[in-house]
């Protein structure tokens, strides 16, 4: 049997869509300096739908070992526009790990997704801004 097809796609026939827009944010608990929350923001003017949210923290211990955290997967059918999501909790100690956050998304008839990493030392309060929606003080990457 002998398929005939019209066109090959190409990688250069695939949009490259750039995510704008959105961000990740991690801030203090209100109810315990143990735990900080993760959130995402959708800073669009529409909604996203089938978000995914894949998380993993990885780095050395103090010893010099390779570690790494469970991944952690989430799925929101839709975030609103102008909205903030709540993703999860983190423990305090896992900052002296990068920790990382691959966020998966449709919009208009497209897929999109992007990494949004915090390196160790980059959850400081030396690098906090207020983040829109919850008024509280945190690290935010857009």
């Amino acid at each position: 049997m002998v398929y005939k097809t019209s066109h090959k796609l190409m990688k250069k026939d695939i949009p490259s869509l750039k995510v704008e827009d959105l961000a990740v944010c991690i801030v203090p608990s209100e109810s315990t300096h143990e735990l900080w929350d993760c959130f995402l923001l959708n800073l669009q003017e529409q909604a996203i739908h089938n978000v995914l949210v894949v998380s993993r923290g990885y780095g050395e211990d103090g010893e010099g070992f390779r570690r790494q955290t469970t991944t952690l997967r989430h799925f929101f059918e839709k975030i609103e526009s102008l909205d903030i999501q709540p993703i999860e909790p983190i423990f305090k100690q896992l900052f002296s790990f990068t920790n990382e956050f691959w966020i998966s998304f449709s919009q208009n008839g497209n897929m999109f997704d992007k990494k949004y990493i915090f390196v160790v030392g980059s959850v400081e309060p030396i690098n906090f801004t207020l983040i829109p929606f919850i008024n509280r003080y945190g690290v935010m990457i857009r």
